[in-house]
C-alpha cells in the first residue's frame, strides 16, 4: 500500500518518552489511527516502532513520519541521521521525512539539506519529503529548488488560537498539504467559553471542536495523546461538520498565541 497523501488526522508523539510512547502508539492503530509522527528530536524513535511493530498492524498501513533536527542538515549528515532513525524506527523505509525547521540563520543553505533530502528519497529511505516550521517565503524557496510538486506538506502549529492563517493559504497556493501540529493548544481549548458554549450545544468536548474546525480547513491535524478515550475522540471529530456560524465563531478567536517558538524559529509571518 502505498500512500498518495497523508492521512486525514495523525497521532502526534511530541514529549512522549519509554513505555508512554510505546502504549500510545500501539493503542491509536488499535482504535483506527493510520499515521503516526515522530521527530529525531523526541528522541522516542525507538518506542514509536515498538509501537508499531507490537501493534499487529502491517507496516505498510501505517503512514510514519519523522523528521531530521537542524544539526544533522549538511548533506552527509542528513542521509546518515535517515538511516540512524530506520535503524531506531525499525524499518526500511518512512512515509515522510520532514525537515523539521529551517537551518537557523541559514547556517546550512536550503539548496544544500533540500538536495540531500532529495536524495533520500531517490534512494527509497522515505517515500515523500516535506518541511516543517516554514514561512510564506521560505516555501517559495523550497519550491524555487525543488520544483512544484516535490514537497508533500509543510507541518506549522495551527489551533484556534493560532489560525496562522497567511502560511496556511500560501501552502496550500503552493499546492502544499498542510500538518497542524499542537490543534488542542497543549490543551487551552479545553477551557475556552466560545468553544465550550459550542461543545455544550453539539454535546461533545471542545478538543472534537477544535480537531473539527482544524480540519474544517483542509489541514491535518497530529493531537497527542496518550490516553485511548481521547485518541478515539480525536478521530470522531472528523465526521463533526460545523456550521458556517461555529466556523465564524472560532475564527475570531485568532490571537496569534504561539506557543512553539524557539530562540532559534524564523521570522515568523
Amino acid at each position: 500500500m502505498s500512500f498518495s497523501s497523508i492521512p486525514r488526522i495523525g497521532m502526534g508523539t511530541f514529549r512522549l518518552k519509554g513505555n508512554d510512547a510505546r502504549e500510545a502508539v500501539k493503542s491509536a492503530l488499535s482504535l483506527g489511527y493510520r499515521h503516526i509522527d515522530t521527530a529525531q528530536m523526541y528522541e522516542n524513535e525507538a518506542e514509536v516502532g515498538d509501537g508499531i511493530t507490537s501493534s499487529g498492524i502491517p507496516r505498510r498501513e501505517v503512514f510514519v513520519t519523522t523528521k531530521i533536527w537542524f544539526d544533522q542538515l549538511h548533506a552527509s549528515d542528513l542521509i546518515n541521521s535517515l538511516h540512524d532513525s530506520l535503524t531506531r524506527l525499525k524499518t526500511d523505509h518512512v512515509d515522510l521525512t520532514l525537515i523539521h525547521w529551517p537551518s537557523p540563520d541559514d547556517e546550512v543553505p536550503m539548496e544544500e539539506y533540500l538536495g540531500a533530502l532529495r536524495d533520500a528519497q531517490r534512494e527509497g529511505l522515505t517515500e515523500h519529503i516535506g518541511v516543517s516550521n516554514f514561512t510564506c517565503a521560505q516555501m517559495d524557496q523550497a519550491v524555487d529548488i525543488l520544483g512544484q510538486g516535490t514537497l508533500l506538506t509543510n507541518q506549522v502549529e495551527v489551533h484556534p488560537f493560532l489560525a496562522n492563517r497567511k502560511v496556511v493559504e500560501h501552502a496550500q497556493s503552493l499546492g502544499l498539504t498542510v500538518t497542524g501540529y499542537m490543534p488542542l493548544a497543549v490543551g487551552k481549548v479545553m477551557e475556552d467559553e466560545t468553544l465550550l458554549r459550542i461543545a455544550r450545544e453539539r454535546n461533545v468536548t471542545p478538543a472534537h471542536i477544535a480537531i473539527a474546525w482544524v480540519a474544517s480547513r483542509g489541514v491535518v491535524p497530529i493531537p497527542s495523546s496518550t490516553r485511548p478515550s481521547h485518541q478515539s475522540a480525536n478521530i470522531e471529530a472528523l465526521d463533526i461538520k460545523l456550521s458556517e456560524e461555529e466556523i465564524q465563531a472560532i475564527d475570531e478567536l485568532d490571537r496569534g498565541e504561539r506557543i512553539a517558538d524557539p530562540g532559534f524559529a524564523p521570522d515568523w509571518d
